[in-house]
């Protein structure tokens, strides 16, 4: 939804980003119904709002609800200080009507961000191509050095393709995907729980510097915002629907990393699952998504993009010899051919089931194909081995 880009959008959109909580879904319906200026007007009391009273209790009700969340934090709103803060750390604000906006989020429908806050190297429309063509990794914090090595390949293998692989920022499986991207010279992003100004796990500042020095750390939150629990999940979603695919390298029964496989499952997204040792607690989530039927197992690169890429079909390999590309009346003349002791036309015709007609005048095409072989005796298949 491509549009003009004002001033007046983007503080709207970056007001909203503080206002409500990320998947506020009441939030999205109503920007999207009315435009985020004039649902911001509505909620300060300076605009009615349009149809309300012919709106179902139900809707009102919830409407009203969400109305009274959003405004305890209409005394503290102040999106110039917070755009200013995303300057200052070098970002930028990209809104759903600018050019580079992540396609793969519309899919959230009403649930979708605000705006994101980007910080690094990728943005705007770099940004939205990059996510064009991206696997997610994630995977478990305390992973084991099995999965380490195995989210390195996949990462360095997937990046060397021209793929942007797409993580979390974490501890574990997320920080050995950004390193292995990196590594290789490729393209990589981290969607953030918390503002980008906020470096999140602080053992990782410097990787995530790294990060946005090659690629962009993205968060759907304002800058100083924290990163809670509830925050992660629903950042989970956010990798879930721009990644073309999502890859689960280790993760243990209970790992936030499923949630993310499970998003990608619900919006018909490719899931990937790396299996490990059956007795390994930080392979037994992986095992879940395979058993439950949510992931295909994949164990490296190719197997990888086989998600993402379609696989060509097999070009056809015809050999004359053998009569491949043959029509069915020469096909079963040929096949009615002997190999050794030549046979008269009569009887290669009641072999085939054909007329004499017929299988006179295949076997001419035959013979001129290098098929069959004509002697005093009558006729029989070539010998592909004397013919070389």
């Amino acid at each position: 939804m491509t549009g003009v880009v004002t001033d007046a959008l983007l503080i709207a959109r970056a007001a909203w980003s503080r206002l409500v909580e990320p998947g506020d879904a009441v939030a999205g319906a109503l920007v999207a119904a009315l435009g985020p200026q004039e649902a911001l007007d509505w909620l300060r009391g300076h605009e009615p709002l349009p149809g309300l009273a012919a709106a179902d209790g139900r809707a009102r009700a919830a409407l009203g609800a969400a109305a009274q969340r959003w405004r305890t934090r209409l005394p503290d709103l102040d999106a110039a200080r917070d755009l200013g803060m995303l300057e200052r750390v070098g970002g930028r604000l990209l809104v759903p009507e600018a050019p580079g906006w992540p396609r793969g989020l519309e899919v959230l429908g009403s649930s979708a961000p605000m705006c994101l806050w980007v910080r690094g190297s990728l943005a705007g429309e770099a940004l939205g191509a990059a996510l064009r063509r991206s696997v997610a990794l994630v995977g478990a914090r305390a992973c084991t050095g099995y999965g380490e090595h195995v989210t390195a390949e996949i990462a360095a293998g997937v990046a060397a393709r021209g793929w942007c692989v797409v993580s979390g920022g974490a501890y574990g499986i997320d920080a050995v995907a950004h390193r292995a991207a990196l590594a290789g010279d490729g393209t990589t992003v981290a969607f953030l729980a918390g503002g980008v100004d906020r470096l999140y796990p602080a053992g990782n500042t410097e990787l995530l510097r790294a990060v946005a020095d090659a690629g962009a750390l993205v968060s759907e939150v304002p800058p100083g915002s924290v990163p809670a629990k509830v925050r992660f999940l629903q950042r989970n979603r956010l990798i879930a629907a721009v990644s073309g695919a999502t890859v689960v390298v280790e993760a243990a029964w209970r790992s936030g990393a499923l949630s993310t496989a499970r998003h990608a499952a619900s919006l018909l997204r490719p899931v990937g699952a790396v299996p490990g040792p059956v007795t390994s607690a930080s392979s037994a989530g992986c095992h879940r998504l395979l058993r439950d039927g949510v992931a295909v197992c994949v164990c490296d690169t190719a197997e990888v993009l086989e998600l993402v890429e379609p696989v060509p079909a097999p070009e056809p390999r015809t050999d004359p010899r053998a009569g491949d590309g043959l029509d069915l009346v020469l096909r079963r003349t040929l096949d009615a051919l002997p190999l050794r002791r030549p046979a008269p036309e009569g009887s290669v015709a009641r072999t085939a089931g054909l007329s004499e007609r017929e299988v006179r005048a295949s076997l001419g095409r035959l013979e001129l194909a290098g098929l069959a072989v004509r002697d005093a005796h009558g006729w029989r298949r070539a010998n592909p081995d004397r013919s070389r």
